[in-house]
């Protein structure tokens, strides 16, 4: 067995990465909670290799431990790898109990030498979920929250590695050791996960000083990988509301096709107040609408999802377009964050060639007629945005005897400093009518929604302020 030499607990004090090269996604503690009391000494930064200075620049999970791993070897160690608790990646409490008789981790990231990653991907996968039984110093270190320093790899350690080697000649050399360390990672006193190291029989075995260094790379460590996982947390949630607001997978009823595209602004972790949906109705009739709440982040969720849920409710009423937007305004009055919002609202009846059209301070729908000019179309009235509670709305009826393509959009596709909205709606007609007759990309299958692909990255000033956001419908009238 293993001998363990038990260290004092110690927290040495954990200088910021060293500032470099500007990034897009800075990640900076988040508090000095975790921070060590100053008269502890500093860690040799020496005792590792200059990725130690790129902890906590990304945010990202698996790019900050491949940080920290890259920092502890070979300079610091011959093999190092990190595990991150699968209950804390989960969002869970770190334990369940104090002392649990056994914990699972995760490996997120190794480096055995000067090794790539892949090239022990068949034997210690990063990804792979690893149970702990109570005994191993990895569960020690989490459960007494100090660095566990033993003179071998433990014996449930060793047996893993055989039995998942399947006779790599590798898998020896990586357990012949002359030192190893499990450090634990902790935020505000609660064990997160552990870092491993190990020397080989030609090193010198770590010494005091060394774990006390390894205690403060992990320290720091561990708010960088925290605020990483906080990110990534709000990214998906972003995402899975972002998601939700997706029409269905339906892209053809009788009568009508239809392509549908959004661009997120910024980073595409912020979410926008676009929104944009398509619902069949009797009759071979299809609703298709536009709108916009006022702004970014979750209030702007909240608002766009509750206005998206009323027009979805008001349409099962059946009732005509022009009511249903009343309707929409008086609940925009009583929904916080909706006040200001805007959308345009169509309901086609291919089998009587109708298209029926209601503004709410949306910028006009572009249509494409036989003659392949994409114009604005001339709404009754443009109607004021939702939430100021004037209900007066008026419908603009279009007879379409000939096949057409109709364009809703949001504003960030015409929205310039430059330029008047009219001209870049103009604009924006314009490049339909190019990209229409351009032919389609290699590869794409669906004709429809390469055209709104195209028409969503065409240039424009507004294109890093607001979200883009393009439903395109090809009308095709149906014989009686």
């Amino acid at each position: 067995m293993p001998t363990t030499h038990g260290e004092p607990p110690s927290s040495p004090c954990a200088r910021s990465p060293t500032p470099g090269k500007a990034r897009p996604l800075r990640n900076e503690p988040r508090s000095r909670i975790d921070a060590p009391p100053a008269a502890l000494p500093s860690p040799r930064r020496s005792a590792f290799s200059p990725a130690a200075d790129a902890i906590g620049s990304e945010l990202d999970l698996g790019l900050t431990a491949t940080h920290v791993v890259h920092a502890l070897t070979p300079g610091f160690c011959d093999a190092a790898s990190i595990y991150l608790l699968e209950r804390w990646l989960r969002d869970e409490n770190a334990y369940a109990v104090a002392d649990p008789p056994q914990i699972e981790a995760r490996r997120l990231a190794l480096r055995i030498g000067t090794d790539a990653v892949e090239d022990w991907e068949g034997v210690l996968p990063v990804g792979e979920v690893i149970v702990f039984p109570r005994e191993t110093p990895y569960a020690r270190a989490l459960a007494a929250g100090h660095a566990q320093l033993l003179d071998a790899i433990d014996p449930h350690t060793s047996q893993r590695l055989v039995a998942s080697g399947g006779g790599d000649a590798r898998i020896d050399d990586l357990l012949h050791v002359s030192s190893f360390v499990v450090v634990p990672l902790q935020l505000r006193g609660t064990a997160v996960g552990f870092v491993a190291c190990s020397r080989g029989p030609d090193r010198a075995p770590f010494r005091p000083a060394d774990v006390l260094a390894a205690e403060a790379l992990a320290a720091r460590a561990a708010t960088a990988l925290d605020n990483a996982r906080r990110y990534e947390r709000e990214r998906r949630t972003a995402l899975a509301i972002r998601n939700s607001l997706l029409p269905g997978t339906t892209r053809e009823v009788e009568g009508c096709r239809i392509a549908h595209g959004y661009l997120p602004a910024g980073q595409g972790n912020i979410i926008g107040g676009d929104w944009f949906d398509v619902l069949k109705r009797p009759g071979d009739r299809v609703s298709l609408v536009v709108g916009d709440a006022m702004g970014h982040g979750p209030e702007s969720a909240v608002a766009m999802i509750q206005l998206r849920t009323a027009v979805r409710t008001l349409a099962t009423l059946d009732i005509p377009p022009a009511d249903l937007i009343r309707r929409l305004d008086a609940l925009a009055c009583d929904t916080p964050g909706a006040s200001f919002a805007t959308c345009i609202y169509a309901e086609w009846d291919a089998r009587q060639r109708i298209c029926t059209l209601v503004g709410a301070g949306h910028p006009p729908p572009l249509l494409r007629g036989p003659d392949g000019r994409t114009a604005p179309v001339v709404l009754a009235s443009p109607g004021l945005p939702l939430g100021l509670g004037t209900g007066s709305y008026e419908a603009t009826v279009l007879t379409v005897d000939e096949p057409a393509l109709l364009g809703l959009y949001s504003d960030g596709l015409v929205e310039s400093r430059d330029a008047d909205i009219d001209q870049e709606i103009v604009r924006l007609a314009r490049a339909l009518d190019t990209a229409a007759v351009e032919p389609t990309a290699a590869g794409e299958q669906d004709p429809l929604q390469s055209l709104c692909r195209r028409l969503l990255g065409t240039p424009s000033a507004s294109a890093a302020a607001d979200d883009r956001t393009l439903l395109l419908a090809e009308l095709t009238p149906l014989k009686g």
